[in-house]
C-alpha cells in the first residue's frame, strides 16, 4: 500500500504501527498519506496514531535538505 501511494509524485506515504512511527513519519518525512497495516494494528490504537499523525509537524531542517531531492 505504502510502495503503490508513493509511486505518485506528490504522495509521500508512511507506514505507521504506533504512536511513535506516526509522529516520527510526519517529522523527518513530511507524509501526506497515513497507511496502517491491518494485521498489525488493533482497533483501539487507530485513533491514536491517527491523532498522533495529524498533529505532528515537519521538522524540516536536515530533513528538507533529503526530500528535496524527490
Amino acid at each position: 500500500m505504502r510502495m503503490v501511494a508513493n509511486r505518485r509524485p506528490k504522495n509521500r506515504a508512511g507506514l505507521c504501527k504506533d504512536v511513535e512511527t506516526a509522529q516520527l513519519t510526519r517529522q523527518h518525512n513530511n507524509a501526506n498519506v497515513l497507511c496502517l497495516g491491518a494485521r498489525v494494528t488493533d482497533k483501539d490504537s487507530i485513533e491514536p496514531i491517527e491523532q498522533a499523525y495529524i498533529s505532528t509537524d515537519f521538522e524540516g531542517g536536515r530533513h528538507k535538505k533529503r526530500l528535496k531531492k524527490f
